[in-house]
């Protein structure tokens, strides 16, 4: 085969991609067009009723019930809360205000950090020898 004949081919092949392409485009905007016609506010309604009904029939808090998970979904709870801030509605707007009794120490309050931290002269694993 020559180099042109390769080219030829390549380039119909190149035709045939893009004409695929917009054929798959046209379909896809067909069928998103159908879908969104039959979702009329009847069946919406019905659809979340249905939906509603099941899932109260399957008992979903019912494994929420130990205290493990309503611990941990408190947790993430209040980690995203901190991860945005301001977007929280039940925002305490005095969270952010510096507690000037909270950060002054007493006397009895221990160091942050210890002062004097021991140093290990010799390693801290048992070797065999």
């Amino acid at each position: 085969m020559s180099l042109a004949e390769l080219h030829a081919r390549v380039a119909a092949a190149e035709r045939e991609v893009e004409a695929r392409r917009e054929q798959t485009g046209a379909q896809c905007r067909r069928t998103l067009a159908t879908w969104r016609t039959g979702w009329t506010p009847g069946r919406l309604v019905v659809a979340g009723l249905a939906l509603g009904f099941l899932s109260g029939r399957a008992r979903p808090l019912r494994l929420v019930g130990s205290d493990g998970v309503l611990n941990l979904l408190r947790a993430l709870a209040k980690l995203l809360e901190r991860a945005v801030p301001g977007r929280s509605e039940l925002a305490d707007p005095n969270a952010d205000a510096p507690n000037p009794a909270a950060s002054t120490p007493t006397p009895d309050d221990p160091p942050a950090v210890w002062p004097d931290a021991p140093r290990r002269s010799s390693s801290p694993f048992v070797t065999t020898s």
